[in-house]
């Protein structure tokens, strides 16, 4: 099930990126006073209320007869961003007049249809703002009450992200059987995805093309295998911001990544002849932290020059810079001439299935201890980290909540060393592991 999409745009200058900073809970955008800083959308995983969403930054809007390419292009990007978008945020700084920036963006955002929320950003005396009518003149932009809020010190963003989430789409019952598996299949543009699909499903189903960007939007295919049902989910290319052209590319990654969101397994394609790119990076990453199963699919491997050693060297490569992803088996296709592509639904069940395991309390509580002695924790001024008890509270992907006595001991290295003894122990190839970690009573224990 897709996530609803928040928007957050408006002139430059007003807070955006701050704003976005503030609900994505971390330094995420790039925050200076100067305008047009913010140049690409960025996108981040959010949480309110139990109701997860994407939240999209974007770049300031302006309407001046003379704009720049990169201006131009901001604006463009903002404007799809609304495109995209379930619910908007159009922030306004209550510190200044009202522009006619801002009547014109009220003006694309009426017309858009879709649901707006106006904030006042930059309210320092919340009651002076309110007993003196200083947001009065907001009114006219005709899109309701202004929030006034403080996005520096997140003063009132609660009440503004209470007032969002009531807003979100009613969440859609999901549109297929439970025991059915979505595949996604996802990469930058031109690399083979729709080849690999007509290949898999046997037939023509969905447009090639060498073209860069053909596919537009995600396309859900339905197909059975040995007995099994699936659906493959083809989405449009994802390719670097600075090399992005065409208006409807914009739009298309939103949909990639909503395709995620989706699917239970990743077929993550890169190109033989280019390697792994900075781009594949990010995509990969992306369905990482969605806790998605992943198989790393080399397509185009029938035209690269070989020898006995070649696949070992790129499987290396491969390792080297998708290092956050060493679980993720790989296997080396060309979707044109149909090599390998037999072993990719098998590859997919196994995955799945890794993706989806559980393992007994008492069993994992055995074998910690085995660890623990086998691997004592590293002291810290004095203080050892002792793991009290260990529970596994989720699959898709695996999720383990560790209780300790003081969990700032837990140093990152040691929890590698625990994830590492849980692949060893259980598999879980394919599929992320999320560990959490959680202070208990020693008492308790006792």
């Amino acid at each position: 099930m897709s996530k609803p999409v928040v928007a957050i745009v408006g002139r430059p200058n007003v807070g955006k990126s701050t704003l976005f900073n503030r609900i994505a809970g971390g330094m995420v955008a790039i925050v200076e006073n100067k305008p047009g800083v913010t140049r690409d959308r960025l996108y981040r995983e959010s949480e309110w209320l139990g109701r997860k969403f994407t939240l999209i930054d974007t770049g300031g809007i302006e309407f001046k007869e003379e704009t720049t390419p990169i201006s131009a292009q901001i604006r463009r990007q903002a404007e799809l961003a609304i495109e995209e978008a379930d619910v908007i945020i159009f922030l306004v700084d209550a510190k200044a007049t009202l522009t006619p920036d801002d009547e014109m963006i009220a003006r694309t955002l009426r017309r858009s249809g879709k649901p707006v929320l106006l904030a006042a950003n930059k309210v320092e005396n919340f009651a002076k703002a309110e007993a003196e009518g200083e947001l009065y003149e907001f009114l006219q932009l005709g899109l309701g009450e202004p929030i006034p809020i403080s996005a520096v010190h997140g003063m009132n963003t609660g009440d503004l992200l209470d007032a969002v989430v009531s807003r979100f789409p009613e969440e859609d019952e999901e549109e297929y059987a439970p025991d059915v598996i979505r595949i996604a299949v996802i990469g930058r543009p031109n690399v083979g995805k729709s080849s690999l699909v007509n290949k898999l499903i046997g037939e023509e189903r969905v447009i090639v093309s060498n073209i860069p960007g053909t596919t537009r939007d995600a396309i859900d295919t339905p197909f059975t295998y040995e007995g099994k049902s699936y659906v493959l989910i083809d989405t449009a290319g994802m390719r670097r911001k600075g090399r992005i052209e065409e208006v409807t590319e914009y739009y298309s990654v939103v949909r990639s990544l909503r395709a995620v969101d989706r699917s239970d397994v990743i077929l993550m394609l890169i190109d033989a002849q280019e390697g792994v790119t900075e781009q594949d990076k990010k995509i990969a990453g992306y369905a990482h932290e969605a806790g998605k199963g992943i198989v790393l699919i080399v397509n185009k491997w029938d035209i690269v020059e070989k020898d006995e050693k070649t696949m070992n060297k790129f499987e290396r490569q491969i390792r080297e810079e998708l290092g956050f992803m060493q679980y993720a088996p790989t296997l080396f296709i060309s979707a044109k001439t149909g090599q390998r592509v037999n072993k990719i639904i098998e590859l997919v069940d196994f995955v799945a299935e890794q993706n989806s395991t559980r393992v007994a309390t008492s069993t994992l509580n055995g074998l910690v201890r085995e660890w623990v002695h086998l691997n004592p924790p590293p002291t810290d001024k004095g203080q050892r980290l002792k793991i009290l008890y260990l529970t596994q509270v989720g699959v898709k992907p695996p999720t383990f909540v560790f209780f300790v006595n003081d969990p700032e001991l837990m140093h990152f290295s040691y929890r590698r060393y625990l994830e590492n003894q849980l692949r060893q122990s259980f598999g879980f190839e394919g599929s992320p592991i999320r560990i959490v970690v959680r202070q208990r009573d020693e008492e308790r224990e006792k």
